[in-house]
């Protein structure tokens, strides 16, 4: 581990440190700082010359300042003349415009990928993208992280003993929800039909399952305002569920999501730390907050020894 350089951006330094911590490596030192028009500035403040760099920056809120952070930390350490550069993205923005929703828009993930590969990145490290296709996306390699071990510890603990059952807010989600289900002794599945008329409002029209009885388990890879998920746990409860809870991945929770969350029937919401928000999040009595730090560490530690990651899922 001795060539292994790791820095951070400014995204979610609390999550990088944790993982330095974990591999037993200091946190690179980088100066990172803006200009009063906005442009940012970085140096880096050590020696790299020859190392294998691995740059950690999830491109959450705000996404493009998160973002250009992240090409400008990569061209300094490319300009310092280190061997190869890993990004790891613990969550990446722009992955819901993985496709064309109409005649004439972008397909902006797309976009994202050629831009990080132009930025001189060799390596993607990335967790739960929104859709998995976006690795092909990519001409360089990806390894493509999933935080349902963490999570299925978490509900088979909090759930011990309990009659549940794993249900997905929409039909596209019913394969990471089978995948959770098939890791909880074949757990029962049940499904919310979803309609989206426009961006961030849904319409929840049906319960596809029996939840009657049941303590439901809603499995998702992102939360944003809150609003799919108050109104899936809602239809759920409707059709009889006893209780509803929630596992996210990355906790978006933009706009007025603590406030949906709080006043809905969701008895719990489970997000992992892909996202700094733990200052916003000391408002909500509801939301608990799992790392994935572990699990990052790991991953990097395995790439850097060249053994297996799928094996931290099978």
């Amino acid at each position: 581990m001795n060539k292994i350089k790791v820095f951070s951006g400014t995204s979610n330094l609390k999550l990088s440190k944790s993982i330095c911590k974990k591999l037993k490596l200091p946190l690179g030192k980088l100066e990172i700082k803006r200009f009063n028009d906005g442009e940012i500035f970085v140096e880096v403040d050590e020696s790299v010359r020859g190392s294998n760099a691995y740059v950690i920056q999830s491109t959450s809120s705000p996404v493009n300042e998160n973002l250009m952070e992240l090409f400008i930390i990569v061209d300094a350490l490319k300009r310092a003349a280190v061997n190869e550069i890993t990004a790891v993205i613990p969550y990446f923005g722009y992955s819901r415009q993985d496709r064309k929703v109409t005649d004439r828009s972008p397909i902006t993930a797309r976009l994202v990928c050629d831009l990080l590969i132009k930025s001189g990145i060799k390596k993607v490290v990335t967790m739960d993208l929104h859709a998995g296709q976006i690795q092909g996306f990519f001409d360089i390699p990806v390894d493509h992280l999933y935080s349902s071990p963490i999570a299925i510890n978490y509900i088979k603990k909090k759930f011990k003993n309990k009659d549940f059952i794993i249900a997905s807010p929409d039909a596209g989600g019913m394969e990471r929800a089978r995948a959770f289900a098939k890791k909880l002794n074949d757990a029962d599945l049940a499904m919310t039909d979803k309609r989206r008329p426009a961006p961030n409002i849904a319409e929840i029209t049906n319960v596809i399952g029996n939840v009657e009885d049941k303590n439901v388990i809603l499995i998702d890879d992102l939360i944003d305002t809150g609003g799919t998920a108050v109104k899936s746990a809602q239809a759920l409860m409707n059709a009889g569920a006893k209780s509803v809870s929630m596992f996210c991945t990355h906790g978006v929770l933009s706009g007025q999501a603590l406030k949906n969350i709080e006043n809905s029937c969701i008895d719990e919401l489970i997000i992992t730390d892909t996202i700094d928000n733990q200052e916003k999040l000391k408002k909500s009595n509801k939301i608990k907050v799992l790392t994935v730090s572990s699990l990052i560490a790991e991953a990097i530690g395995r790439i850097v020894k060249n053994k297996s990651i799928s094996q931290l899922f099978s």
